[in-house]
């Protein structure tokens, strides 16, 4: 196997940019990518965790100066995950900080009642916002939290109170780190003792010199293994706050005499309306993902390329990518990030575009591509890191780091797990329908035909489907909690199924909507390897449900060799349509080696 310089397509490596960053991409990715590659950002070998914090909360500030207007990023969806996409490269803590600063607390206050509330201290940073909603006791079943906001009519403001030790604020970043700090608080409104549902309140946590404030309790938490932020326990003790303190909309109105009303009658409702902004929160999360796992590819197949090992022949030295056990998987990881990145775009682009009646399903697409993308991001990064060895473990070459603090997203804004289940639920009871199977014979196809494989993975979504509506249906004796034991298997395998015709389905999309022969030539190699792959892994339910021949069976072990053929030579630029700045590459101990001349990026 051997590289093409990537200076004899220009077009193609255009092109290729194209379909993953679309028209926008100037706009959207251009200051983060040139913001993030500076030297502003390098990697600095030796600190504490503590001294990463710090560093963490300093470039946050940074990223505010470079934004025009913080308040119309955190009401734009495509800027807000555009600046995901890059900052993970460099400084998980900075993302963490700014995922919760921008969306979570920004996002929050400007998508309720504005009234007088003065943001100009959060756009100019001199306070850092942070967002508590999940306590100790109550992270997946949030809506039953214990913190509560009671009205107190002497006052007409509200007394903030945690009432056991479950019900701490179990999130970050609340430290006397970064400076003084304000929270979003969320909590049970009670008027005259009973629980309207759960609100946000504006909620001061320390003075201007960064201090906690009376009744403000805080508790720095154990480091983790992922981001390095300041995570703590967070206690109220009968904080005061004011009318105005309330985050107040549609979902739900206090008139200063105590008068509440809502158009939802649901506490649950009320609730979600709420903390709405996690939903952007779990695109955010994707983008996240996406940028390292992009960047680890990168490096990898780069390190593929300029390390030299043995060949097959006693005096023969290769580059470890001529190896098939080497650039095989790198190959298969590059055709999933790429049908990832897709999907990425196309549930952010669902998700704005949506009108209220089909807002729950967009939600529901953008919370399976969530659990989806993290777990990929998971795997493709841990196959990186294995391929550059020893060197791999560096933090300083920006992978080991990266898929540590991968873990904290996979758990951030819903785990992925739960919201999966979830999702699963409301295919089941009507959210989805499945295609019909195909009238052509499966026999008369070839496994290489990209309407055959998408046709395939349409029928392992349908054999689901089935298989998950029969278990529950099942009038077996047991409580519901056992019917749904019984089904959840077959449910969350039915998202999975979902998820990956979709992301397929958007990668032969950009296959056939790419303006350059070769670049669309490859992208349809990626959507075959990435389509053959999910086919092969799950040959027996096709099979067994006669949608797959055994002669198809038997064959697909060569289509997926023929597909990797394909495009091994191709990696190099393949990898360069991910647009990582080579100021970053070239800070990575592990790159800074002479490269041959066709390795080096036009």
């Amino acid at each position: 196997m051997t590289a093409s310089p990537l200076s004899e397509a220009p077009d193609s490596l255009a092109s290729l940019r194209h379909a993953l960053f679309g028209p926008r991409a100037d706009q959207l990715h251009g200051p983060w990518k040139n913001l993030f590659g500076s030297s502003l950002f390098s990697f600095q070998e030796g600190l504490t965790h503590q001294a990463r914090v710090e560093l963490s909360y300093q470039r946050l500030r940074i990223v505010n100066e470079a934004v025009a207007d913080p308040g119309a990023l955190a009401c734009d969806t495509n800027a807000l995950t555009a600046l995901h996409e890059w900052v993970g490269t460099v400084d998980a803590g900075t993302g963490t900080i700014a995922s919760i600063h921008f969306n979570l607390f920004l996002g929050s206050l400007l998508d309720h009642d504005q009234g007088d509330r003065d943001l100009g201290p959060y756009f100019r940073m001199e306070r850092i916002g942070t967002f508590l909603c999940t306590e100790q006791a109550h992270g997946n079943d949030a809506a039953q939290m214990e913190t509560t906001a009671t009205f107190d009519r002497t006052t007409g403001g509200f007394v903030l109170s945690t009432p056991t030790r479950g019900a701490r604020k179990w999130m970050p970043n609340t430290s006397a780190a970064g400076g003084p700090k304000d929270a979003v608080v969320a909590a049970r409104l009670m008027i005259d003792g009973k629980n309207e549902g759960v609100f946000l309140f504006l909620t001061p946590l320390t003075d201007a010199q960064g201090r906690h404030l009376p009744g403000v309790e805080v508790e720095l938490l154990p480091e983790t293994a992922s981001s390095p932020v300041d995570h703590c326990a967070t206690s109220f003790h009968g904080v005061r706050l004011p009318y105005e303190a309330l985050l107040q909309g549609d979902h739900g109105r206090l008139s200063a005499d105590g008068t509440f009303t809502s158009t939802l009658g649901s506490p649950r409702k009320r609730f979600l309306r709420s903390i709405g902004r996690v939903t952007v929160g779990k695109l955010c999360m994707s983008a996240s993902s996406l940028g390292v796992t992009r960047h680890a590819l990168t490096v990898a197949v780069r390190h593929g390329h300029q390390r030299i090992t043995s060949g097959m022949t006693k005096k023969q030295r290769v580059p470890l990518m001529a190896h098939r056990s080497h650039h095989g998987p790198l190959i298969a990881a590059v055709a999933t990030t790429y049908a990832a990145t897709l999907l990425h775009r196309a549930a952010v682009a669902r998700w704005t575009q949506a009108e209220q009646p089909e807002r729950s399903d967009a939600e529901r697409l953008v919370a399976m591509a969530k659990g989806w993308i993290t777990w990929q991001a998971r795997q493709v990064m841990t196959e990186c890191r294995e391929r550059c060895g020893g060197q791999g473990l560096a933090l300083a070459n920006g992978i080991a780091g990266q898929l540590a603090a991968n873990e904290g997203t996979i758990t951030a804004e819903g785990d992925n797990l739960v919201i999966w289940v979830k999702a699963a639920g409301e295919m089941l009871m009507g959210g989805f329908t499945p295609q019909p199977p195909g009238a052509t014979d499966p026999a008369e196809w070839a496994l290489q035909e990209p309407a055959h494989l998408n046709a395939l993975l349409a029928d392992l979504e349908r054999i689901r489907h089935e298989r998950a509506r029969g278990r529950l249906r099942a009038r077996r004796v047991g409580s519901p909690m056992d019917r749904w034991n019984g089904t959840s298997r077959s449910a969350t395998a039915l998202v999975e199924a979902h998820v990956n015709r979709l992301a397929a389905q958007e990668l032969l999309t950009a296959a056939k909507q790419a303006a350059d022969p070769q670049a669309s030539l490859l992208l349809h190699d990626l959507h075959r390897l990435f389509a053959l792959r999910y086919v092969a892994a799950h040959s027996g339910e096709l099979l067994a449900h006669e949608r797959l021949t055994t002669e198809q069976v038997r064959a697909l072990p060569d289509a997926v060799e023929a597909a990797v053929g394909a495009l091994a030579p191709h990696a190099l630029m393949l990898t360069e349509a991910f647009a990582v700045p080579g100021e970053l590459l070239e800070d990575h101990p592990m790159l800074r080696i002479d490269r041959p001349a066709s390795l080096v990026p036009a």
